[in-house]
Parts: structure tokens; C-alpha cells; sequence
């Protein structure tokens, strides 16, 4: 189920950090980047060598969040929603 748009708190962090993430599905790792420079991050873990992950597989959308576990845009998975024995994101979110 795709997600709600997001609020105007969201958009500012992302316009200060960066627009978007990459991270590691494998460690955890996470890159933001800004969109005009997508083409200057890494891809790959800077720690494991595992390939980063920057777009939905799905629907190549672009990630905002490094807690995703699902896709925003078309709800497909990006990875299991545990990570080193804890949940990303609670149920529900």
C-alpha cells in the first residue's frame, strides 16, 4: 500500500541533509546524498562491500528514508524489517 505524502517537517530535513539515502541492506550503512549529485555517491558499503541500496527495485523510485522497509511509492519490499535482532519500524508505519 503506497504511503500518504510526506509532511513539510520531512521536506525541510531532506532539503538539509539531503534529498535522498542509500543504505546497506546487508550492515545497515547509510549514505544522503542530494539529487544533483546522485551520480557522485558510492555504491558500495564503505564497510561490508555490499551493493547500496539507492532505488526501489520495483519502481526505481528513490529512497527518503534509511528506515524503509517498504517501497513509498508502490509498497514493494527493500529489505526484512530487522536488523541486528531489533525491528526497523514498528508495525503499522
Amino acid at each position: 500500500m503506497a504511503r500518504p505524502r510526506r509532511n513539510w517537517i520531512q521536506e525541510e530535513r531532506r532539503r538539509t541533509l539531503g534529498d535522498w539515502v542509500a543504505f546497506c541492506p546487508s550492515c545497515g550503512h547509510v549514505a544522503r546524498y542530494f539529487e544533483e549529485h546522485e551520480e557522485l555517491r558510492a555504491t558500495a558499503c564503505p564497510q561490508c562491500a555490499t551493493t547500496l541500496l539507492a532505488r526501489c527495485p520495483g519502481c526505481d523510485a528513490r529512497l527518503p528514508s534509511a528506515f524503509q522497509v517498504a517501497c513509498e511509492a508502490c509498497g514493494a519490499e527493500l529489505r526484512p524489517n530487522e536488523l541486528f535482532g531489533g525491528a526497523i519500524r514498528r508495525p503499522g508505519r
